[in-house]
């Protein structure tokens, strides 16, 4: 089926950019968002967390402690 929508200059362009990015059609990054929305609760994947990326002064090591780590992550 064939509809039209109003997308906002600002998000059609960022749409764009993530297309082009993933080597996709503009087309198909809407309809999987299109997908997402509509699938019952229970289908919808969960989202991956990611780990805030901590520079080392040596390759392979860190030297960090609890208090460090509270203030990277935001435990109360």
């Amino acid at each position: 089926m064939r509809t039209t929508i109003d997308i906002p200059d600002e998000v059609y362009r960022k749409l764009k950019v993530k297309a082009a990015m993933e080597g996709k059609t503009v087309r198909e990054i809407a309809l999987r968002g299109i997908q997402r929305e509509i699938q019952p609760p229970s289908e919808k994947p969960m989202r991956r967390l990611t780990a805030p990326i901590l520079k080392s002064h040596q390759q392979g090591s860190i030297r960090i402690d609890n208090e460090q780590i509270y203030d990277i992550i935001g435990f109360p």
